[in-house]
């Protein structure tokens, strides 16, 4: 039987985990390995200042202590498959928000899919957008829409057919809607985000100061050809980027050889 990864940046107890081991179950044999709390925003961090513990929760169901999403794969991969052997796929999701542009740099759950292609699995990373704060999802939304998804893509793909290159892996963005109001799925760029300052400062009743960095509003900038991420979901529609780890700007070796001997 085909086996799958699953880990989830929003912690090992995460509904959009519980949802996409629902979704996968009849397909595969899941291990499940993912961060004891919630990890959002960590980005490709791995945690190199202090040892982590691999707490068993069931069969095939473990959490790492304080891990980062990428350490959940990293340790996974190098220590529960022996001999070489690897799981099939590697799912990261479903996150609860939306992982699109710019903020897939911050993603845990983009960053535990960068890692397992890094190792040589193939990878899909899965969000789910909210409407408004995510009090939707937390909520009881119930995933119809991103469980359907997430089901005939792993499909296709343990029929050997991943579609992309080595270091490169899906990342998916479900709109928030109900599947009958979805129009389709769109292959897409990642689009251009826009960012502003929602940093919040306080003081504790000792007088201290510390800061709140809050959640910034979904702003982008439209493409010229309407084929962002962005615009997929505004159009409900399912986004599906191709994402590579090669972040060369190629296009500005020869310009940079110029401004160097200029």
């Amino acid at each position: 039987m085909k086996q799958i990864l699953l880990t989830n940046d929003d912690g090992f107890d995460a509904v959009g985990l519980k949802a996409l081991i629902e979704a996968l179950r009849p397909i595969a044999k899941l291990i499940i390995v993912a961060p004891a709390k919630n990890k959002s925003a960590c980005g490709h961090s791995l945690t190199l200042d202090r040892p982590l513990r691999l707490d068993k929760v069931d069969d095939d169901y473990y959490r790492v202590d304080d891990g980062s999403p990428t350490d959940c794969v990293f340790i996974s991969l190098n220590n529960l498959f022996k001999d070489g052997y690897k799981p099939d796929l590697v799912i990261s999701g479903i996150n609860t928000g939306a992982n699109m542009g710019e903020d897939i740099t911050y993603s845990g759950t983009a960053a535990a899919a960068m890692e397992a292609v890094l190792q040589g699995v193939p990878s899909i990373a899965i969000s789910q957008v909210c409407k408004k704060g995510c009090n939707d999802i937390k909520n009881g939304w119930d995933f119809a829409l991103a469980n359907k998804t997430i089901t005939s893509l792993a499909k296709k793909i343990l029929d050997n057919n991943f579609p992309l290159e080595e270091r490169k892996f899906l990342n998916v963005n479900i709109p928030p809607i109900k599947p009958q109001e979805c129009k389709g799925i769109k292959i897409t760029k990642a689009g251009y985000r826009e960012y502003g300052n929602d940093t919040h400062r306080h003081h504790n009743p000792r007088g201290e100061e510390f800061y709140w960095v809050g959640l910034h509003p979904l702003i982008w900038k439209e493409s010229k050809d309407k084929t962002c991420d962005f615009e997929a979901i505004k159009a409900n529609y399912i986004s599906i980027t191709p994402i590579m780890l090669d972040l060369t700007s190629y296009e500005d070796i020869e310009n940079m050889e110029d401004w160097l001997n200029n």
